[in-house]
């Protein structure tokens, strides 16, 4: 088994498209990692070029302690699993399993009983002699699994493997997944676009977002303790609540958050608030997940949010209710992003193909997601041009936040909520917390 490093690798592809832009990032001996990210992120662009399928523009690969950018796929000693599971359908499913034994030249009876055994542990031992077209989904999975895993790979690949199935068959085959890597202790590498994929199979995850690297951590961490607005945005459902926020200091130092005509205070002794003493008058992004909130009928009590509960959504454990507040909801999918112009390589003759001195094009224009009174707060970045700037105003405007139960409540009530400060994370105007994550 073996570790896998990427150092600094990007993908330019033909016309200027920039895939993946000098990511890092390190998989540990053994450690099942998650790519979790949108549609067109970057992530089957970074399994490939792990597997060897995508030549790498610049940067490398490591297995280990040895570069196995310039390696050729079959000499990298991985194994992978397409989405559609890529059978040969002229073979029964043992034929499958067993065809990277036979290309090895292992003694085919010693791989047939490899491939009963592993399609016993796999459920699919009833299916052995029949052709991929007659198996379900779930079946022909498991027949690409075991033809992955019955080569022992140095490494494990897998690109979206669950998204075809429907939610049972997931549900079962992901658990299968997870404990059978973990027993042949195979350092995996899975790319999925669904959270919940994410949290339960993941050692950590890694969170992509146009191609490049927004988060890195446990499940618990990226998800209690997200390092960027959009990380937070991506994982938990409902979706967090971004709201715009003024930070006003007093003259006492004390620091509250406006939301237009209302407001939170926070605690003196609070980090956030000692960070943010300093920048009276600039613009944050408050993050408050759904059961940050509760309904209260105390008007004395601080942190309160008042609205009218606009409407009330049964999910049978809980009831989802979206009440408008009047406040400013930010989009996490458009805070801090930017279109950065692409190229593939300028006129001087840049080469797009592996080498040291190989390096895509593109644009330092970073955008300040809204207002102008941020630039103390945010990292230091070149300016965007106008036509590039993106508001980050969600469509809707409403909180969104879950009850156990009505109590009578219905659409046109107007209704208060507590907020627990300790339970919010604050975000500069690009999506960075403004108390900065060390993992």
């Amino acid at each position: 088994m073996t570790g896998i490093r990427l150092d600094s690798v990007s993908k330019v592809y033909a016309g200027g498209h920039l895939a993946v832009d000098e990511l890092s990032l390190e998989v540990a001996d053994g450690e099942f990692m998650v790519l979790l990210g949108p549609s067109g992120c970057g992530k089957t662009t970074v399994l490939r070029m792990i597997a060897g399928l995508e030549e790498v523009t610049d940067g490398q690969v490591w297995f280990g302690r040895t570069e196995a950018t310039p390696m050729t796929p079959k000499d990298r000693g991985v194994a992978m699993v397409f989405q559609n599971g890529a059978l040969y359908p002229n073979r029964t499913a043992r034929e499958n399993i067993i065809f990277p034994l036979r290309m090895a030249g292992e003694d085919p009876v010693e791989a047939s009983a490899k491939a009963a055994g592993l399609a016993q542990i796999l459920g699919i031992d009833g299916a052995l002699d029949r052709l991929p077209w007659t198996l379900s989904g779930g079946q022909r999975q498991r027949v690409a699994i075991g033809r992955a895993i019955i080569r022992q790979p140095q490494v494990f690949l897998m690109d979206e493997p669950l998204s075809n199935l429907d939610a049972t068959m997931r549900t079962e085959l992901r658990q299968e997944i997870g404990s059978m890597t973990r027993d042949m202790k195979v350092t995996t590498v899975y790319v999925t676009h669904d959270q919940v994929e994410a949290l339960t199979l993941a050692d950590r995850i890694a969170i992509m977002r146009d191609g490049k690297i927004e988060d890195v951590g446990t499940p618990a961490q990226v998800y209690d303790d997200p390092a960027t607005a959009f990380t937070a945005g991506f994982l938990g459902t409902p979706r967090i609540n971004l709201i715009g926020a003024t930070v006003q200091v007093t003259a006492r130092h004390r620091v509250t958050l406006a939301f237009g005509t209302q407001s939170i205070a926070l605690p003196p002794t609070d980090r956030r608030s000692m960070i943010l003493s300093h920048h009276d008058g600039e613009q944050v992004v408050v993050g408050a997940r759904s059961d940050a909130f509760a309904l209260t009928t105390d008007t004395d009590a601080t942190n309160q949010l008042t609205g009218t509960l606009r409407a009330l959504e049964f999910h049978g454990h809980q009831w989802i209710a979206f009440v408008d507040s009047g406040v400013e909801l930010l989009s996490p999918d458009l805070i801090g992003l930017s279109k950065r112009k692409r190229s593939r390589a300028n006129s001087e003759g840049r080469p797009t193909s592996h080498s040291a001195g190989s390096r895509a094009h593109r644009t330092a224009g970073r955008v300040s997601a809204f207002g102008a009174k941020t630039r103390s707060l945010i990292r230091k970045a070149t300016p965007a041009p106008p036509e590039l700037i993106t508001s980050p105003t969600h469509r809707r405007s409403d909180l969104v936040l879950e009850i156990d139960n009505t109590g009578g409540l219905s659409a046109g009530d107007r209704i208060r909520l507590a907020l627990d400060v300790s339970r919010i994370h604050i975000f500069d105007p690009h999506g960075h917390r403004v108390d900065r994550v060390k993992r």
